[in-house]
């Protein structure tokens, strides 16, 4: 029989560490992938009746996927320490397949002229319209760059996440709070000491309280 052999629990520097390096890695390639959405990816020059008008078109133009998918994977990384269990292991496959989908949409887009042509199209007014001396910058290698990190970020998730700290359980659901203390009675004023019952009725109370009258 074979024995079964599981990795030993990550000490806690290793967990500190491995926060640390997702938390680095998930926010530099999300703001990679912003940074490089809101650049120009393909540049060229489009016909119009008087000559030729410069088109450029910005990742977000060309594709609005690796955006979305660099907020979500961020968002997912934060969600990481909100659960626990096989919850935690799915919110970083998620984590993980947020930058794979970056890196695949970036790339894919890269040499991408659909955009360049249809703002050539509204130019000129025609319906289709052809786009001359196309250029691609470096930009959408940027993104792919940022959705590598994020996609390290889920897989440093998976392999550590289970011995991650978790948010703290004070306000969870349930948590009943500690009942206020009631207020000690005041003893019944005597009777025989006039000074006191003066005092019983400047804080509200009978008097005649517990004296049988």
């Amino acid at each position: 029989m074979v024995p079964v052999t599981t990795a030993p629990p990550a000490t806690p520097r290793t967990s500190r560490r491995s926060v640390a390096a997702a938390l680095l890695l998930a926010v530099a390639g999300a703001s990679l992938t912003l940074l490089a959405t809101g650049r120009t990816w393909a540049e060229g020059t489009a016909a119009v009746a008087r000559g030729t008008l410069p088109q450029h078109a910005s990742g977000s133009d060309i594709t609005a996927l690796p955006g979305a998918l660099a907020i979500v994977g961020l968002a997912t990384l934060l969600a990481v320490f909100a659960v626990r269990g096989v919850a935690r292991t799915g919110v970083a496959a998620l984590l993980a397949l947020s930058g794979a989908g970056v890196v695949a949409a970036a790339a894919g887009a890269a040499d991408d002229t659909a955009a360049l042509e249809e703002k050539a199209a509204k130019v000129s007014g025609l319906t289709t319209a052809a786009v001359d001396n196309v250029t691609h910058t470096a930009w959408p290698w940027v993104a792919v760059a940022g959705g590598a990190l994020l996609l390290l970020a889920g897989l440093l998730a998976l392999r550590y996440g289970r011995d991650w700290p978790a948010m703290s359980g004070r306000y969870e659901r349930g948590s009943a709070a500690p009942a206020p203390r009631r207020r000690a009675a005041a003893p019944a004023a005597d009777p025989e000491r006039p000074e006191e019952l003066w005092k019983a009725l400047d804080r509200g109370e009978d008097p005649t309280r517990g004296t049988g009258g």
